[in-house]
C-alpha cells in the first residue's frame, strides 16, 4: 500500500474537509507538521518515572504521556519520526544499561528496547541521531566518567554497538544533531569542578571516533541542545553557578559557539528538544517544571512556553520531527485505506485482527486480505497467555503469567499502531480465559489462577479501572484460548483442561451478571479451544484431546444446541489465536510440537476446510488475540 493520504499530483476526486477534520481530531495521524516532544524521567529530588508530553508548535503545558519501566533520571533520549528510546539512567544508586522505548502517537508505559554496552547515566543533554541512528556520548559510571560513543538502530530492538569514542572522558555534555551531524558541547572531565567547553562532532552514519569542532564561550557542564537543519544551539548549563545563557553553532562547518540569547532562568542539566524551526528546553536544576522555547533562526531571548507536569531536574528529552529526521511524520498506512479516509470500525467494517506474538509483542493482520503478519507494538508488560477483548476503538489484555500468573490488564488503542499501557486489574491472578464482549464490555471466564477457576469478572472497556464479579462458569476449567464468540448480546465459553478435559459449552448474556448456563457439547472433551466467529455463528477451533487436532466445530449462538462439524484447520496444533471481522475468522500460530507461525482462515457462513492466509512474524503459540469488527461489535 502506499501513501495513505492523496497526493495532490495523483489523487482521484475529492479530498474532503470533514475527512480531514474528523482524522486531525479523532485520529491525530494527518501528515499537518505538529511535533510531540517527550519528556523522559528526571529527579524530584527521588528519581521520577514520569512521560509528559507537549505539542512544540503550540505552547502550553505539558500532559502526561505514561511511565517509564522504572523510576530513573540522567540518561539520554533520542528518536525517529514514531519511536522515543531512553538509552541508560541512574535508577539510585544503581547505572544501568537498560534502553526503552515509547511510541509518539499513543499515550502509554515504556517498553524494553535492549541495553548500552555498559551501565551510565550523565551522557549527553539533547537528541544526537538521525531517524535510524540513535546515539549515546560519553556519560558516568562510578567511580570515573567514560569516553564511549554507542549506537542503535530506532527501528529495531536490540542492544546498542560500539560506535568510536569521545575526544575525552566526558559527562554531563550538551547534545545535538541534524541528520548526518551528531555535536557534543561541554561537559565535565575529571572531579566535580572540572567543567570545559568543548565542542565535537561525529558522522552519524559512519562509525569512529569524534573530531574536535570548537569551543563553547564559556567553560560549562550541564547544557542542553536543540537544532535546526544548520543550527545548533546550547542552553543553560553550570561554571561555578547556573548560567542562562544559550550557545550557537552552525552544523556543517568547524568553528567557536556564539552567545545566541538566554534562557528565562539559569539552570542547567534541563532536556533539550525542538522541531526544526523551534527549540525547547523542560525542567533543570535547581528542580524546576519551567519549559522555555525559542525560535532557532533568529537571535533572541528565550520566551516561556508552559510547564512539565512535575518539576524535576536531569530529564530527557527529543521529539518525532527533530531536525535529524528526513521524512514527515507519518501515518500508520497499514491501518488505512489508500484514499486517506479511516477504514469504518465495528462489525463486519473494522478488519484489524491483532495477536500477542511472543513476551510482548503484539502483531496484526487485516482480516479481509491474505498476507504476513506485522508489527503493531508491545504489551507494556512482557506477558503470554493473557485473554483478548476488543470494543472497534480499543483492545485488552485481560491477565497473564511472565512467568508467574497476573492480574494485570492491558489496552491498546486500534486507530493508531503503539505499545499497550495500563488499564487496572483482573480479580485473580490468572491466565488461559475465554473472553466474550460487545462494544462497551469485556467478560472474561475460567482458566488457571493457578488451578482451574470457575470465576468469571468483567470491565466497561472504554473506561480505565479494576475488573468486577460477573458470576461463575458452569465447570471449574483451566486452559482456555481467548478469542471472542459471541453476538453484541450472548457470548459462549467452550471446553477446558486441567485433566479431565471437558467438552461443555456455556454462555453468559452480556449486559447482565449471573452465572453461566448450560449451552451444549462440543464433539469431544478437549483443552486449549480457539474461539471466534460472527454474530449468529460460533467456531470452536481446535485444541488438545490427549493430542493436537485440527479439528473446526461451530454453534448457532442464539440457540442452545451441540457443535457441528465445520471442517478442518491446515495444521494440527493447539493454542492458537482466532480473530474475526464477522465474516472471516483466521486462526494463527499454535503448537504442534514446537511453535508454529501458520495462519489460516475460514469464511464463517460457509463449512469447510482452512486456507491458507500467511505467517506470523515469528513462530509463536498466540494465547491472546482481539479485533475491531467480531461479531459483539455495533
Amino acid at each position: 500500500m502506499g501513501e495513505s493520504y492523496p497526493r495532490r499530483d495523483q489523487a482521484r476526486g475529492l479530498w474532503k474537509i470533514n475527512d480531514i477534520t474528523k482524522n486531525i481530531i479523532e485520529e491525530g495521524t494527518y501528515p499537518q507538521g505538529a511535533t510531540r516532544a517527550i519528556f523522559a524521567g528526571g529527579s524530584t529530588p527521588s528519581d521520577s518515572s514520569v512521560l509528559d508530553f507537549i505539542t512544540i508548535e503550540v505552547p502550553g503545558n505539558a500532559t502526561d504521556f505514561g511511565d517509564l519501566i522504572s523510576a530513573a533520571s540522567l540518561g539520554t533520549a533520542t528518536s525517529s519520526n514514531t519511536r522515543l528510546v531512553n538509552m541508560g539512567s541512574v535508577s539510585y544508586p544503581s547505572y544501568t544499561t537498560v534502553c526503552q522505548y515509547v511510541q509518539f502517537l499513543t499515550t502509554g508505559n515504556c517498553a524494553d528496547f535492549g541495553d548500552l554496552t555498559n551501565a551510565r547515566d550523565l551522557s549527553n543533554n539533547g537528541n544526537i541521531g538521525n531517524g535510524v541512528r540513535g546515539i549515546c556520548m560519553g556519560g558516568y559510571q562510578h567511580p570515573a566518567r567514560v569516553n564511549t560513543i554507542d549506537f542503535i538502530t530506532i527501528a529495531t530492538t536490540g542492544n546498542a554497538t560500539d560506535f568510536g569514542d569521545t575526544t575525552q572522558i566526558i559527562s554531563k555534555n550538551g547534545g545535538a544533531s541534524n541528520s548526518t551531524r551528531g555535536l557534543s558541547a561541554g561537559g565535565q572531565s575529571s572531579g566535580p569542578s572540572n567543567e570545559n567547553n568543548t565542542i565535537e562532532f561525529i558522522e552519524i552514519s559512519t562509525t569512529g571516533n569524534a573530531v574536535d569542532f570548537g569551543d563553547l564561550t564559556a567553560t560549562v557542564y550541564g547544557k542542553a541542545g536543540a537544532a535546526s537543519k544548520s543550527r545548533a544551539l546550547f542552553g543553560g548549563g553550570y561554571d561555578g553557578a547556573g548560567i542562562n545563557n544559550i550557545d550557537s553553532v552552525e552544523i556543517g562547518s568547524l568553528g567557536n559557539a556564539i552567545d545566541f540569547g538566554d534562557l528565562t532562568r539559569s539552570n542547567w542539566d534541563a532536556a533539550g528538544a525542538n522541531n526544526i524551526t523551534k527549540g525547547v528546553w523542560g525542567g533543570g536544576d535547581p528542580t524546576s517544571n519551567t519549559i522555555d522555547s525559542v525560535s532557532i533562526a533568529s537571535r533572541a531571548n528565550a520566551t516561556d512556553f508552559g510547564d512539565l507536569t512535575v518539576a524535576r531536574f536531569a530529564p530527557k528529552a527529543s521529539s518525532n520531527n527533530h531536525a535529524g529526521i528526513d521524512t514527515t511524520i507519518p501515518r500508520a498506512p497499514e491501518l488505512y485505506s489508500p484514499t486517506g479516509k479511516v477504514v469504518p470500525r465495528g462489525k463486519e467494517k473494522g478488519d484489524l485482527g491483532l495477536m500477542q506474538g511472543n513476551a510482548q509483542s503484539i502483531g496484526f493482520v487485516q482480516i479481509s486480505t491474505t498476507g504476513n503478519q506485522t508489527n503493531f507494538g508491545d504489551w507494556e508488560i512482557t506477558s503470554n497467555q493473557g485473554a483478548g477483548v476488543a470494543s472497534s476503538t480499543r483492545g485488552i489484555r485481560m491477565g497473564g503469567r511472565s512467568p508467574t500468573y497476573f492480574n494485570n490488564i492491558g489496552y491498546i488503542t486500534m486507530a493508531t499502531k503503539g505499545n499497550g499501557a495500563d488499564f487496572g486489574d483482573i480479580t485473580q491472578n490468572a491466565a488461559y480465559a475465554h473472553t466474550v464482549g460487545n462494544e462497551t464490555r469485556g467478560i472474561r471466564g475460567g482458566g488457571n489462577a493457578p488451578s482451574p477457576t470457575d470465576v468469571i469478572d468483567y470491565i466497561t472497556i472504554a473506561t480505565f479501572g479494576n475488573a468486577t464479579d460477573f458470576g461463575d462458569t458452569t465447570v471449574t476449567k483451566g486452559e482456555r484460548i481467548g478469542g471472542q464468540c459471541n453476538s453484541s448480546t450472548r457470548g459462549l465459553f467452550a471446553g477446558g483442561g486441567g485433566a479431565p478435559y471437558v467438552d461443555v459449552i456455556d454462555y453468559v448474556t452480556i449486559s447482565s451478571t449471573s452465572n453461566a448456563t448450560d449451552f451444549g457439547n462440543l464433539g469431544a472433551v478437549r483443552s486449549y479451544v480457539a474461539m471466534s466467529g460472527s454474530d449468529t455463528r460460533g467456531l470452536f477451533v481446535s485444541g488438545y484431546t490427549g493430542s493436537y487436532i485440527n479439528t473446526v466445530e461451530y454453534a448457532t449462538i442464539a440457540s442452545t444446541s451441540n457443535s457441528t462439524d465445520f471442517g478442518d484447520l491446515s495444521v494440527s496444533r493447539f493454542a492458537c489465536a482466532c480473530n474475526t471481522n464477522n465474516i472471516r475468522s483466521i486462526a494463527s500460530g499454535g503448537w504442534t510440537g514446537s511453535s508454529s507461525n501458520v495462519i489460516d482462515y475460514l469464511t464463517i457462513a460457509s463449512t469447510g476446510d482452512a486456507l491458507d492466509f500467511g505467517d506470523l512474524i515469528a513462530a509463536a503459540e498466540t494465547y491472546n488475540s482481539m479485533s475491531n469488527g467480531h461479531g459483539g461489535l455495533s
